[in-house]
This record gives structure tokens, C-alpha cells and sequence, in this order.
């Protein structure tokens, strides 16, 4: 069955970029539409107002308003590709050269990562950077520097647990969270380009682990899965980020939406079509889901209705809905799309979409990073921003592509 999966994607892949299956038919809303380009050209001004505050050898994490703290990462920290990569899409759009200027900087500043083994979140880092400045102006070492970086990932891939290794960890366990099904796409790239498929291997036996021990028959999921590094087994489920162990924590659930449609969209294994639709199903028909599609920070969150909602969440949802409703039936598809439709208009307003010249510069405000351990909580994170500006793109593009 592998054999056959990989031929299918491989012929895909090779023949060059899969378009999105015309099928639809709905089109996008043109007071939305409105909406899209006023957020995209506040945007840029707000990432204007970002850069101006930014350390040289800095890249952003977030912002306290409270205290005006402005707060920075180097380039080893997971989130380091989302501000360059949001940059890109934003130059992409309106091709003012400041932001592909500041985008070149930071690239320069990340590129040593792509020999980075000790992380699995080179896919958020490198693809969601070089990766979007490699499609919107092509360099050979923009192409090297991903196959370099899909090579660092893949070692941390092992056969014998059919995932890679998310946490290093002294305890004798081997530690998978649902978060590494978005480093997929890196691995895509790299057998796209090279034609080597052991990238391509590695993404769909990931895919394949994840999907048998990760999800619940309600098909949502849980955030950790302990494996017994000598001999495979699954030790322990539970949550890191989460409310609990057996809760549903909202951003978990997106980067497995997310993740599937991707593997969707480059395997076309129906498999992970039908994983990607019930994790759609079980977020959109979830009873704590609001109306305005913003999820509480954890579906199961003690305190709903006034727990904390989570911008980055939404974003992300957004983004795969849009995707995603391209390769269903019409009815869900339509279904997907208007979610998508929501989520924007929702994220487009206050209390989500930061005032001008404030919140540091960042675009959207509320998203919820670790509540167990405290930190980033109801502050701007660059991938609720990074996500955000992904999802106006492919909305405005919707129906020219």
C-alpha cells in the first residue's frame, strides 16, 4: 500500500505544483473581499511599526500591552520562520520592497538553522520562510537551504516508531506531538525537488503513526503521544498545552486539520481526505465551538463561557477550511468555505484585529500560547498573525486559482 501511495504522490509532485480541484463553484463575498484588502493594507503598516522596534539580531515572539514589554527570540525558536514568512506574503501582495527588504534580512539571520537537528519544527521555521521566499523569488540557495533543512528534520525520523522525535527528552520515552504533522510539507518540498523519496516516506509514515495512535473515535486529538523508544509502543497519551489529558485543545486540533489537508493535497491518498474532513466535522459541529468561530482556547476549558479564546486557533482553521473546501463535495465545501468566511470577518474586528499603531505592531490580538505553564497567554503571537495573513491571501486568490 506504501508503494502505491508513494507512486501516486510522486507522480504528482514531480509534474510540478497540484493545482487546487475546481469543483466548488461558490465564489468569495465581495464585502469580504473588502474586508480582505483593508486587513492586508493594515497589516503591513502594523509590520512597519513591528520592524522599527526589533533588535538587529532579533526575531519577534510577542507583546505585553500591559506593560509594553516587547518580547524576542533568536533564530533557534520555533516561531523564527512566521515574521519573515508573513513579511513575504505581505510584499507578495502589495510589493513594497521595505517588506521584502526586512524579510531578506531575517532570512539572512535564519539560514544557519537548516543544519538545526535538535528541533522538529524546521517545517515552521524554514518552510514557512525560505519556502515562501523561494515561490515568490526563486534562488537556488533558497532550494539548497531547504533541502538541507528537510535533511536535518528527517534525522530525527525512527522506523522503529514511525514518527519524528518532536522533544528530546533523558527519560527512556520518545515524544510525538500533533503540532509535527505541519513539518510535513517540508519533506514534500524536498522529494519535489530532488527526487529522492525518502523524504516523501518519512511524511507519510509520520502521517500514518499520528493518525492510528493520535485521535480519538470523535477524531479529536490528543497533544502527546509517549512512545517506547525500543520497541515502538505506545507508553502514555496526554496533553502538554491543553486543559487536560483527555481534553481538546483547540490549537492541537487546527495543526491536525491543517496537516492532513496538506497530505491530501500531496499524496491525493483519500485516507488523509477523510482524516482532514472529521477533524472538520468535529470542530465545526463541537457544542463549546462559538458562534463567531473563535475557539476557546481548549474545547473542554473549565470556565467556558469565559474562558480565553484563541486568535491563532481561528487562523489556522481558516487557512485549511480554504484549502480544504476545494477537494470535498459541494455541500461540504460550501460549508468549509463559509466557516472560513466567518472566522475572517470575525478576526477583521475588534477585539481580534489590533487598532493601528498599537499592540506593537503585531496584527492580531488574544491568542493563547501555554496556559499550563503561563506563558503568552491572551498576548499577539506572530503564527496567529503568520496564519491570519495566509488565510486573506488565499481568500482573495480564492477564485483565481
Amino acid at each position: 500500500m506504501l508503494k502505491k501511495i508513494i507512486a501516486i504522490g510522486l507522480t504528482a509532485i514531480l509534474s510540478g505544483h497540484i493545482s487546487f480541484a475546481q469543483q466548488s463553484g461558490f465564489k468569495v463575498n465581495k464585502k469580504v473581499l473588502s474586508l480582505v484588502r483593508s486587513d492586508l493594507k493594515r497589516a503591513a503598516d502594523q509590520y512597519k511599526i513591528l520592524m522599527k522596534q526589533l533588535p538587529p539580531d532579533k526575531f519577534p515572539k510577542s507583546y505585553n500591552a500591559k506593560t509594553g514589554k516587547f518580547e524576542t527570540s533568536g533564530s533557534g525558536w520555533w516561531c523564527s520562520g512566521f515574521y519573515p514568512g508573513t513579511l513575504i506574503y505581505l510584499y507578495e501582495n502589495n510589493k513594497d520592497q521595505v517588506l521584502l527588504s526586512e524579510a531578506n534580512r531575517m532570512l539572512a539571520l535564519l539560514a544557519k538553522e537548516q543544519y538545526n537537528k535538535t528541533t522538529h519544527d524546521l517545517g515552521f521555521m524554514m518552510y514557512c520562510s525560505f519556502g515562501n521566499a523561494e515561490k515568490a523569488e526563486p534562488k537556488p540557495e533558497y532550494k539548497q537551504i531547504l533541502i538541507n533543512s528537510a535533511k536535518s528534520l528527517s534525522s530525527r525520523f525512527d522506523p522503529k516508531v514511525g514518527c519524528i522525535k518532536s522533544w528530546d527528552s533523558k527519560r527512556p520515552e520518545y515524544l510525538v506531538i500533533i503540532d509535527n504533522m505541519m513539518n510535513l510539507e517540508l519533506l514534500f518540498y524536498a522529494t519535489k525537488v530532488t527526487g529522492d523519496s525518502s523524504y516523501y516516506k518519512i511524511a507519510v509514515t509520520h502521517a500514518n503513526t499520528t493518525m492510528k495512535n493520535h485521535f480519538r473515535p470523535d477524531y479529536s486529538s490528543y497533544h502527546v503521544v509517549n512512545y517506547n523508544p525500543g520497541t515502538g509502543a505506545v507508553q502514555q497519551k496526554r496533553t502538554a498545552q491543553g486543559y487536560s489529558n483527555e481534553s481538546a485543545w483547540a490549537r492541537g486540533q487546527a495543526w491536525g486539520l491543517y496537516g492532513y489537508t496538506v497530505m491530501y493535497r500531496e499524496t491525493k491518498d483519500r485516507k488523509y481526505l477523510e482524516q482532514a474532513n472529521h477533524i472538520a466535522k468535529f470542530i465545526l459541529t463541537n457544542p463549546n465551538l462559538p458562534a463567531d468561530k473563535i475557539p476557546y482556547w481548549d474545547y473542554n476549558a473549565p470556565n467556558i463561557p469565559n474562558a480565553l479564546r484563541d486568535a491563532s486557533a481561528a487562523a489556522v482553521m481558516a487557512s485549511a477550511l480554504l484549502e480544504l473546501c476545494r477537494y470535498v463535495s459541494h455541500q461540504e465545501g460550501h460549508n468549509y468555505f463559509s466557516a472560513a468566511e466567518t472566522i475572517i470577518r470575525n478576526l477583521s474586528v475588534a477585539p481580534y484585529l489590533a487598532a493601528k499603531g498599537t499592540n506593537g505592531g503585531f496584527i492580531l490580538e488574544h491568542s493563547v500560547g501555554h496556559i499550563p505553564e503561563n506563558t503568552e497567554v491572551d498576548v499577539p503571537l506572530t503564527y496567529a498573525d503568520y496564519y491570519f495573513i495566509e488565510a486573506l491571501s488565499r481568500y482573495k486568490n480564492f477564485n483565481t486559482k
